[in-house]
């Protein structure tokens, strides 16, 4: 038998950021595959829509409102996790944020807000679940969002992009340091997907025939799309990849924008 478990059977997942879009889809998904899921945003509200929904599949789904840029909060999350769960196996870094400011205006407190909401969160959490994973002598999986404009240059968003290329190159370093503890890390690249986040600026036809311009497949991408990449590289489908990115983007990297 050649054909590897893309199953997540009585295993338990975070994701954070997973109230809305990109997060709402990855959390239920790992739930479709089997696995329990502890779902962390800073909107309770939208954290119950999304847990309700995991909780028809049949798993368990936990509901934990933290603001992923406090330190504190953070460990005393992780804390009650572990105290509640058999072990941790799966992290998947979703919570961020963009601002679309032109490089002569991003302001000082844009830049750090950016940089703490995408980099710097993922990184503690990233972190305080090592550690656990490490104790726990199973090793586990992480997986954080990074983006297509971590890679290739945009029009705008330089804060946006740094913080991206901060993920991927994060990525490699903890996949080299922790790869002895058996404890993967990968990271997805996204171009445009219908979310929340992107709705609007979809209607404007010439920004998505820009866009279209630059993508092979002519097409924006569906949640869905993603889940089945992030699914091979946080289960055993995925075992021997480790410190990768995989851009999830129509084949809009391979000429740039």
């Amino acid at each position: 038998m050649y054909l590897p478990s893309f199953r997540l059977d009585h295993k338990t997942a975070i994701v954070t950021g997973a109230g809305r879009g990109i997060g709402r889809a990855l959390a239920i998904g790992l739930a479709e595959a089997g696995a329990d899921v502890v779902l962390i945003s800073r909107t309770k509200n939208d954290l119950e829509n999304t847990a309700d929904t995991i909780r028809q599949l049949g798993v368990k789904a936990y509901v934990m409102t933290v603001d992923v840029t406090s330190r504190e909060e953070i460990t005393a999350c992780v804390e009650e996790i572990k105290e509640s769960v058999m072990s941790i196996d799966i992290l998947v870094n979703n919570a961020g944020i963009n601002i679309r400011s032109a490089a002569a205006d991003v302001t000082d407190e844009e830049w750090t807000k950016i940089m703490e909401t995408n980099v710097k969160s993922a990184f503690m959490m990233s972190q305080e679940v090592g550690k656990i994973m490490k104790k726990q002598g199973t090793g586990g999986s992480i997986l954080s969002v990074s983006s297509v404009a971590g890679h290739v240059a945009l029009r705008t968003g330089v804060a946006y992009a740094a913080s991206k290329a901060a993920l991927i190159q994060m990525t490699k370093v903890l996949a080299l340091e922790w790869g002895k503890d058996n404890i993967r890390v990968n990271s997805i690249g996204p171009w445009y997907f219908e979310t929340p986040l992107t709705e609007q600026l979809l209607t404007n036809d010439e920004y998505l025939h820009d866009i279209l311009a630059v993508t092979p497949l002519n097409r924006i991408g569906q949640l869905n799309e993603l889940v089945g990449p992030a699914i091979l590289l946080v289960s055993e489908a995925g075992s021997y990849v480790t410190g990768q990115t995989l851009f999830v983007d129509g084949g809009m990297t391979i000429q740039g924008f």
